[in-house]
C-alpha cells in the first residue's frame, strides 16, 4: 500500500520536500500551524504516532513521526479538528514512505549514465555466498547502494535489502531500471544512517567510492554507521590500503574484521572487509 491509501485518501502529500528531512523538527511544527479542519492521525502497532495528515485548501498534507517525536502542539491542533485515527505497522508504513520519494526521484531526476558490468552480478553474488552462505529472508543493508548491483544482486540470493545512498541521480537510474525497488530505497547521507534505520542482521558497502586524505573522514563515518547498524558487514573497494583504513575503522567499533583480495574482479571489488561480532546499534 501506498502512503494515500493507507490513510485512506486518493491524494497525499508529505510536508518534508525529501526523506532526509524526516527528522527535522521544523516541520512538525509547519503542521501544528495548519488551519485546516479535518485531520487524520496514523497509529503504529503500539498506539504511537506514526503520521498526521491535515486537508488544506492545495489538498491533503501529511508529515512523518517516523524519526522524530509530535509536539502536544501538534496532537492538539489534530484533537481539534475531531480527526479520524488509523492504525497500521510501523514497518509497512516505513516502507510506504520510502516509496513515495523513490517515485518522485523517479520522476523527477535524470537518471545516470548507465556503466554496469554485466559479470558483476554474479562476482558479487558468488563473494556474498562464499562469505555468508545462504541467508534468505534476511535483511540487509545496501550502504552506498548506487545504481543497486548489490541489491539486486540480495534480492536474487532471497535476502531483503534496505538500500541508500546520496546521490539521486544513481538512484533514478537503478530504480527506472528495477534494481532498486521504490518501498525498499532511501535518499540520505550514509552518515546518518543511524538515524534512519535501525539494527539489522547483515550490511553490504559494495565497491565504496575511492578513498583519499580528503574525503577520508566522511567514509570514516559512513563505514562507522554501517558496522554499528549491523551484525555481519562485507565492504568492498579498490586498494589494499583502502581495505586495510576500513578494516581499521570497523575494529574501532569492536568488530572482528578480515581483509583478503578477490581476484574475480580485478577492478570494482578487489579488495574484501569481512567485519563480524559487536553489537549493532551501539555508536560508542
Amino acid at each position: 500500500m501506498n502512503a494515500a491509501e493507507i490513510l485512506e485518501l486518493d491524494d497525499v502529500r508529505f510536508i518534508e520536500p525529501a526523506y532526509a528531512d524526516h527528522t527535522d523538527s521544523t516541520f512538525t511544527a509547519r503542521l501544528a500551524g495548519s488551519r485546516a479542519n479535518r485531520g487524520r492521525l496514523l497509529l503504529d502497532e503500539e498506539s504511537d504516532p506514526l503520521a498526521l495528515a491535515f486537508e488544506e485548501e492545495s489538498g491533503w498534507i501529511a508529515g512523518s513521526f517516523l524519526y522524530r517525536k509530535p509536539t502536544r502542539a501538534v496532537i492538539q491542533r489534530f484533537e481539534d479538528t475531531g480527526g479520524d485515527m488509523y492504525q497500521e505497522d510501523r514497518d509497512i508504513w516505513c516502507s510506504a514512505v520510502r516509496e513515495y520519494y523513490s517515485r518522485e526521484i523517479m520522476e523527477t531526476v535524470t537518471p545516470a549514465i548507465p556503466d554496469l558490468n554485466p559479470d558483476r552480478n554474479a562476482i558479487i553474488g558468488n563473494l556474498l555466498t562464499s562469505v555468508w552462505g545462504s541467508r534468505p529472508g534476511t535483511t540487509c543493508l545496501d550502504c552506498c547502494c548506487g545504481s543497486g548491483v548489490g541489491s539486486a544482486v540480495l534480492r536474487d540470493l532471497g535476502m531483503k535489502p534496505v538500500s541508500y545512498d546520496n546521490d539521486a541521480s544513481l538512484l533514478s537510474l537503478g530504480l527506472r531500471s528495477g534494481r532498486l525497488l521504490p518501498a525498499e530505497t532511501m535518499c540520505i547521507d550514509g552518515t546518518r544512517a543511524v538515524q534512519f534505520t535501525r539494527p539489522v542482521p547483515l550490511g553490504v558497502g559494495i565497491m565504496l567510492g575511492e578513498i583519499n586524505s580528503f574525503n577520508q573522514e566522511m567514509w570514516e563515518a559512513i563505514v562507522h554507521a554501517l558496522v554499528v547498524l549491523t551484525q555481519e558487514t562485507i565492504i568492498t573497494v579498490g586498494t589494499e590500503k583502502e581495505a586495510r583504513l576500513v578494516g581499521e575503522w570497523a575494529d574501532e567499533r569492536q568488530q572482528e574484521t578480515r581483509v583478503f583480495e578477490n581476484t574475480a574482479d580485478p577492478i570494482y571489488d578487489r579488495w574484501v572487509v569481512v567485519a563480524n561480532g559487536g553489537e549493532p546499534g551501539k555508536l560508542g
